[in-house]
């Protein structure tokens, strides 16, 4: 398996971890930590040298409650990272965008991919994704970011996210998107409650028969402290817990915000899965 990135091709023969970069003020695990850009810059190389096969570039906070910012902000924010990232490393960045301007720029910036909380459906994502060679991840979420978990409700969670995804995949590939260029990611803590998000991870498996890889982004998460008691900086373990989970359960890519113990985790994972160390 593998998912062309613009001009790279990422191998997912064997699962990997995306490391999770965010250029926000606000963000629930790291806002604020990474706004100068060489701060961002050497926290990429630093994310790369522990294993992480692509970094994911956020600017823009989706955290339950975060208030949104226009483009032109987003992009002050994340097109002078993805400028000069695209040309100093070999890893393919994602940016974590739903605006078709910001989807734009940062691929002719050079990014290779586009992560999308709403799964390319504000009008013209789908447009700007469909007219490169960048490959996206289409996340499900139910609501929006700042409402999103204020009352959370399915009558069957996991039939509900497979169907959403479902019907967004081929979207895709009715606009010109090839299976090859597409990711997906249940969006653990977007629109879910405790119980829900237990679910789909139990069920992650089920969503392998839509034959694109699937993404676990559940580092840090707030299901994590409400099981541990744990501060945001204080879940590495947990969240390398759930990694382990979500690989034994099919899932090809891991977000992380520690990614060396994800790494850690990911290959303990796939040598049970296979048989076999790397």
């Amino acid at each position: 398996m593998h998912l062309v990135c613009g001009d790279k091709t990422l191998d997912l023969s064997r699962p990997v971890v995306m490391g999770v970069l965010n250029v926000t003020p606000d963000s629930f695990s790291d806002g604020g930590r990474f706004q100068d850009i060489g701060q961002a810059l050497a926290h990429a190389h630093r994310m790369i040298e522990e294993g992480a096969a692509l970094i994911d570039i956020g600017g823009e906070s989706t955290r339950p409650g975060a208030a949104p910012v226009d483009a032109e902000e987003e992009l002050r924010r994340v097109l002078p990272l993805v400028s000069a990232l695209a040309h100093r490393i070999s890893v393919p960045i994602s940016v974590d965008t739903a605006k078709p301007a910001v989807m734009r720029a940062v691929i002719d910036a050079g990014a290779g991919m586009i992560n999308d909380v709403l799964a390319l459906r504000t009008p013209g994502a789908l447009e700007a994704v469909a007219g490169s060679r960048a490959a996206t991840c289409l996340m499900h979420m139910q609501g929006e970011p700042r409402t999103m978990q204020v009352a959370p409700h399915y009558e069957d969670v996991v039939r509900e996210v497979h169907e959403f995804l479902r019907t967004r995949r081929d979207a895709c590939v009715a606009a010109g998107i090839g299976r090859e260029r597409i990711a997906i990611d249940p969006g653990f803590g977007f629109g879910k409650t405790m119980p829900h998000n237990l679910s789909v991870l139990a069920n992650l498996d089920r969503l392998l028969d839509l034959e694109v890889p699937v993404l676990a982004g559940l580092s840090r998460k707030s299901m994590i402290g409400k099981i541990t008691g744990r501060a945001v900086e204080q879940r590495v373990y947990a969240s390398a817990a759930f990694a382990t989970i979500a690989i034994l359960k099919g899932a090809r890519m891991i977000r992380a915000h520690d990614v060396a113990p994800a790494v850690d985790a990911v290959k303990v994972a796939t040598a049970v899965l296979t048989g076999e160390a790397e």
